[in-house]
């Protein structure tokens, strides 16, 4: 039951951190080429310090909203935050591109014990009427975050090199420390039973998935490729029958999924994970390689979507609540697909790049009109005594979107290219490293990221489709919230 003390100061303690953490997850891509030279790595290489940080945040979501639950969301975040504090440190100082992996690899963790608790502490604190003004700041902070990275990325490589994108966390994570130690409250634990099956099977699993999707270019989609990832599906499966048949307290309460507007905000936030992820690859390559920009100029293009997004996140919070809970992720997920198809179709040698300008803003407040509202609608009918549960199953089920849509609009990227009679070759990561190219093949390059920028846009069709689908929430008084023993039932209001 949510406690009585004030509970924005705590919320504003917690945001410090998120914004680190998906800050890390865009700010490594405009200093890909800095670092291959620095370090004297190979793409392949520098590729992995991506993908360590987000094998590492992914795998183990479920296990980590869990151990909030279970020893407090409060002790678990500082943890976190101190694990992600020292591996950015460990990352501005590493001397070796195998130092810098296993660095990022820490720093994943140390995200993946942080991530699950903000969302815990907002539902454990803030009455279900109020959860949309304090989703609304998390959701502009988490994608001002996301959208600024490259940004940020930018003017620090070009002005102090590119160990200051992991250095810069290290003063934030020490205040961030303090501010949650002081203002965050220590809430009532619950004396779970620790699922150790569960854990293995998802952890085992989720890594096989993963790993599978973020190497399947690196060995051109070979049958071990297919074969870890099907394996990873047959544990995965696993996972969910012995969810299924655990009579005590799984790791997945299942019970989760039978309320209508949990199992589609999952399905919607999966979509916009992909979304974002796929939608920055073909952009920041046609911006550097066809426009011939800078990392940072090509970041400031964007610049309108984080300005965008950063107004409307809390101004839509603000009267979300009294909306029926389709109309603001619905027309977010409809304007965002508007903008990305606009994008797509702008991708030409010599097109106005104010064109761009005004899609990105459109994008910037379509993204206020998602990430708020639909956290806020998807944890506003669990068991305070689940919060942990939900949010990790809401988290992994964005970053497992994320890695899908990262994987398949490279796949998409170099089949089209080969299409465009360009030949295949392996895509970059978000674009970093590309230089102009051309003048005799720039239409046929601009046509192949033009058609590739389709898959984002289709994609957040799906998040249309899920979000019209949401139902008003049930009308009860925050007492009557059910306990972690019963299901939480479907909602059928209209």
């Amino acid at each position: 039951m949510p406690t009585e003390r004030n509970p924005w100061p705590a919320l504003l303690a917690l945001v410090a951190g998120v914004f680190m953490i998906l800050l890390d997850m865009t700010i490594v891509a405009v200093a890909n080429p800095a670092i291959m030279t620095d370090l004297h790595a190979d793409i392949s290489q520098v590729v992995w310090v991506t993908s360590a940080y987000l094998l590492t945040y992914a795998v183990p979501l479920l296990v980590t909203g869990r151990l909030g639950d279970r020893f407090g969301p409060k002790n678990i975040y500082l943890i976190g935050l101190a694990v992600f504090t020292g591996a950015s440190l460990w990352c501005g100082l590493s001397g070796s591109i195998g130092a810098l992996i296993a660095a990022r690899a820490a720093q994943g963790v140390g995200a993946a014990l942080m991530t699950p608790q903000t969302m815990a502490v907002i539902t454990r604190t803030f009455p279900p009427n109020r959860r949309g003004a304090a989703m609304g700041l998390w959701g502009g902070i988490a994608g001002l975050a996301t959208l600024v990275g490259p940004i940020l990325g930018g003017v620090l490589v070009d002005g102090l090199g590119w160990e200051w994108i992991f250095i810069v966390n290290v003063p934030v994570g020490v205040l961030a420390f303090a501010l949650a130690v002081w203002l965050v409250p220590a809430l009532p634990t619950h004396e779970h039973r620790f699922d150790l099956p569960g854990v293995l099977l998802s952890g085992i699993g989720l890594f096989l998935l993963v790993f599978g999707i973020q190497e399947g270019n690196s060995y051109d989609w070979s049958a071990r490729i297919w074969l870890m990832i099907g394996a990873g599906l047959l544990v995965l499966t696993a996972f969910v029958v012995n969810q299924a048949r655990n009579a005590g307290e799984p790791l997945l309460p299942l019970g989760l999924f039978r309320d209508r507007n949990f199992a589609l905000a999952n399905i919607a936030i999966a979509a916009m994970g992909a979304a974002m992820t796929s939608l920055m690859v073909p952009a920041y390559f046609y911006l550097q390689a066809v426009r011939e920009m800078s990392p940072t100029e090509s970041a400031l293009i964007f610049a309108p979507m984080a300005i965008g997004s950063s107004i409307a996140s809390p101004l839509i919070g603000k009267f979300a609540d009294r909306l029926h809970p389709r109309w603001a992720p619905a027309i977010g997920f409809a304007l965002f697909a508007v903008s990305v198809f606009w994008f797509s179709a702008l991708m030409q040698p010599n097109s106005a790049l104010i064109g761009f300008l005004v899609a990105a803003g459109v994008a910037g407040f379509a993204n206020g009109c998602v990430w708020g509202p639909l956290s806020s609608i998807a944890t506003h009918n669990l068991p305070v005594q689940q919060a942990g549960a939900g949010a990790g199953v809401y988290n992994t089920t964005r970053q497992v979107g994320s890695v899908l849509g990262s994987a398949a609009i490279s796949a998409l990227i170099a089949a089209r290219m080969t299409a465009n009679g360009l030949g295949g070759g392996q895509v970059a990561e978000g674009g970093a490293g590309t230089g102009p190219i051309p003048e005799v093949v720039k239409d046929a390059f601009s046509a192949a990221l033009g058609q590739s920028t389709l898959l984002p846009a289709g994609i957040l069709l799906i998040g249309v489709i899920a979000t019209v689908l949401f139902v008003r929430h049930a009308r009860s008084a925050p007492a009557a919230a059910p306990t972690a023993a019963e299901p939480v039932k479907a909602h059928l209001g209209s």
